[in-house]
């Protein structure tokens, strides 16, 4: 498999997605729905960003197992 085949959809997911997902967070930072200084939106704010990163390095890690099995 090629590499727009494998990993330029990974980057469109994550890339575009990472964008909606910065601006989404930066609304709801800008509409006061979200203060940093309250201790559970800093614990659910930094939840939502490890899980982003997380699913996303889970997701890598699979695209990369199944292309190194397919050789």
């Amino acid at each position: 498999m090629t590499f727009s085949q494998t990993w330029l959809p990974f980057i469109y997911l994550y890339g575009v997605g990472g964008i909606a997902f910065l601006l989404g967070t930066l609304l709801i930072y800008k509409t006061k729905a979200l203060r940093i200084n309250y201790e559970s939106h800093k614990k659910w704010f930094w939840v939502l960003f490890y899980g982003y990163f997380f699913y996303a390095s889970v997701h890598a890690l699979f695209i990369y197992l199944a292309i190194g099995s397919s050789y």
